[in-house]
């Protein structure tokens, strides 16, 4: 599984995503076994049931709107705090290394080897859509301290922000460490 979530997050996989969340519902006992018995309904219901189960009540996880395992979606629905939420809760877990360590890095591989901001400082999965650019990770800071980072972006031009984004994980990295 390790291997597999590192080559979707890396490269941005979304088959490899939408087939990982699929099987999400064959997990769950039932007259079918096969993936073509698994509807993304089915594994939508099981995620937003998880959510509600480790999210605290006050970023409202229940409205959470999950109909893909990609992310390409214009109905899909995470809002900034409930995304770093989740992020706080993962940080808790024994595999949180295994976690940032499928995530992109920041000017060296997968969707961020040509992000402009201090190379190797974050570990961050990125997402765009037409009108949408997303990040969120985390980023290492110059005084050695881990720290969540989300940034979402929905607006006709938000391509364009891309440099922003880069320039809020600079400003939260700091410079170099010496």
């Amino acid at each position: 599984l390790a291997d597999a979530l590192r080559a979707i997050n890396k490269q941005s996989l979304n088959l490899a995503a939408q087939q990982l969340f699929l099987s999400l519902a064959l997990a769950q006992p039932g007259p079918d076994s096969s993936l073509t018995g698994a509807s993304e309904e089915q594994a939508a219901a099981l995620l937003r049931q998880w959510l509600v189960r480790r999210l605290p009540a006050a970023v409202q996880p229940q409205t959470a709107v999950i109909d893909s395992g990609s992310g390409l979606s214009r109905t899909q629905r995470l809002s900034a705090a409930q995304l770093a939420a989740l992020l706080q809760w993962a940080w808790t877990q024994p595999w949180v290394e295994e976690l940032l360590s499928s995530l992109p890095l920041n000017g060296v591989d997968g969707t961020l080897r040509r992000s402009a901001a201090t190379p190797a400082r974050a570990h961050l999965k990125t997402g765009s859509l037409d009108d949408v650019a997303a990040l969120a990770g985390v980023v290492l800071g110059a005084d050695g301290r881990r720290w969540l980072l989300v940034g979402l972006v929905q607006h006709a031009k938000a391509p364009a922000a891309r440099p922003a984004l880069d320039a809020l994980v600079g400003c939260v990295a700091g410079p170099e460490p010496i």
